[in-house]
């Protein structure tokens, strides 16, 4: 197939919109490195692994019911230690909503890249503003509800999260991925291995599945069940609990069909420092702190300047890690 590696584009959607190009084949420099972490999964969609991902049932943490309120923080707490993935039910977000807002985010990419460009700096997000203002409101009352309750199932104080990393200004990133269809998906990583930033990331996607998880050196397909939202413990989560709820490696592979997701991944504030809490429940003589305290805004940096491999940057913050 003749394709110049010069011809200058601005999206892979435009590259699989140009005339003879990835109609049948990847171009070879779009395919992902031959090595053991970039492996494709099996398909494990029908194993016990996959179905028995944690549900939590939202609507109990806030249950009046004193045992109900106890063991759906117990679960809370059992889906962050053991898998750091877990499908949100009952979560009061309307199915409307959430379905709408795939349905704008896949009208914005499916604009000409000449009117997309109209909306390049901060008018970003001007067509699609008004429900993502909305979808955003309600994602952060459930991810401060989650955050409570996380902190409960390590028997802290409920607001000490929010307390110690000024969450009331802390930081949120929308994020809106575009998986164009792909001819030959086996050659192609939508996003390589990594762990997210931050304390947690709520993701909603469209009904073609494509996120993996890596659990018991194994990748596992995420089919999350209809109306709920897939949660998965980030970077800063870790560091907080000091090594107890792990942030998980995850990727996404692409598909013969084209795959939305989207996610929003909460945040300390940007000054903050973030350490392990400073409580013996979770650092003491048995535990030792495990990370070094490092500002959020350091950590966003270094973060930012080096490529997604796995989980390196916390690994630069670790307590005697080998040096970088």
């Amino acid at each position: 197939m003749a394709w110049e590696s010069n011809n200058i584009i601005t999206s892979v959607k435009q590259l699989t919109e140009m005339p003879n190009v990835m109609k049948a084949v990847v171009p070879c420099y779009y395919a992902h490195p031959n090595s053991p972490i970039h492996s494709p999964a099996f398909d494990t969609s029908s194993t016990d692994d996959a179905d028995s991902i944690p549900i939590v049932d939202f609507s109990l943490l806030s249950s009046e019911d004193p045992d109900q309120h106890s063991k759906a923080i117990q679960e809370l707490g059992r889906a962050c230690e053991d898998w750091g993935f877990f499908m949100v039910v009952n979560h009061g977000i309307a199915e409307s909503l959430m379905k709408e807002m795939i349905e704008v985010a896949n009208e914005f990419f499916e604009m000409a890249e000449e009117e997309k460009s109209r909306y390049i700096g901060q008018q970003v997000f001007d067509p699609i503003k008004e429900v993502l203002r909305e979808y955003c409101e309600k994602c952060r009352k459930v991810t401060r509800r989650l955050l409570s309750g996380i902190s409960e199932s390590l028997g802290l104080e409920h607001e000490l999260m929010k307390k110690s990393m000024d969450l009331d200004s802390g930081f949120e990133v929308f994020v809106a991925n575009y998986y164009p269809a792909c001819p030959q998906p086996e050659l192609v990583m939508g996003l390589p291995p990594h762990s997210d930033f931050g304390l947690l990331t709520l993701l909603i996607q469209n009904e073609v599945g494509g996120l993996q998880l890596q659990r018991n050196g194994k990748w596992i397909n995420i089919n999350p069940i209809p109306n709920s939202i897939l949660v998965n413990t980030g970077d800063h989560l870790e560091i907080f609990t000091n090594g107890k709820y792990k942030s998980v490696l995850h990727r996404a592979v692409v598909k013969k069909v084209a795959r939305i997701s989207i996610g929003i991944a909460n945040s300390p504030a940007m000054n903050a420092t973030v350490s392990p809490a400073a409580s013996p429940l979770i650092q003491n003589e048995r535990f030792p702190p495990l990370y070094f305290p490092t500002k959020y805004s350091e950590y966003v940096e270094m973060q930012q300047t080096h490529p997604l491999d796995g989980k390196s940057c916390l690994d630069r913050i670790k307590i005697n890690s080998p040096p970088h």
